[in-house]
């Protein structure tokens, strides 16, 4: 007489790859929905730009470019990118309005986030040597979520420990010696 046999279950691997390529899936329609919003806002504004999107850190992301002058597309950078700030957060709310879950959407426009990424970078590799020479905590200036990761990881790959302290929205990142 035979035992009956059961089906194998799904490996963990192939779990775990049916659930990344159904994270890349939902970033990817994050990334239409913004899309189709940020396409729809330049039109309305009568600016030029084309979007790109990609899926960086396991977070959509979205970015406005122009051949022409990007002098058009610094009023949706705004001052210290705060106009950007509020239209990253907009479109965050129509990816959750249509899909019903946060998003952590990541906007650029101009290449402002990815010049400001490079000099945070930067800014907290000297930090990390500055406190790593004089043994003591280094505090930096108050700085949005955005610009506090980008220090963190820098200070990481530095090989150190970093913290944020304070409120919001004068919180910072401390750099701890080691």
């Amino acid at each position: 007489m035979t035992e009956g046999t059961t089906s194998p279950s799904p490996s963990v691997e192939a779990t775990d790859a049916a659930e990344g390529g159904d994270t890349l899936t939902r970033l990817e329609q994050e990334g239409e929905i913004a899309a189709d919003y940020l396409e729809g806002l330049l039109d309305i504004a009568d600016l030029d730009g084309d979007i790109d999107m990609d899926v960086e850190a396991d977070r959509a992301a979205v970015s406005i470019i122009s051949d022409s002058t990007s002098r058009d597309l610094q009023k949706l950078v705004g001052r210290d990118g705060e106009v950007l700030e509020a239209l990253q957060e907009l479109t965050r709310l129509a990816v959750h309005r249509e899909t019903g879950d946060r998003s952590r959407l990541m906007l650029d426009i101009a290449g402002f986030r990815a010049r400001k990424r490079e000099e945070l970078a930067e800014l907290g590799a000297k930090a990390a040597e500055e406190a790593k020479g004089s043994g003591e905590p280094v505090k930096l200036k108050p700085m949005t979520p955005f610009e506090r990761k980008v220090v963190h990881d820098a200070v990481a790959a530095a090989g150190l420990r970093s913290e944020s302290e304070g409120e919001e929205p004068q919180r910072c990142v401390v750099v701890l010696p080691a």
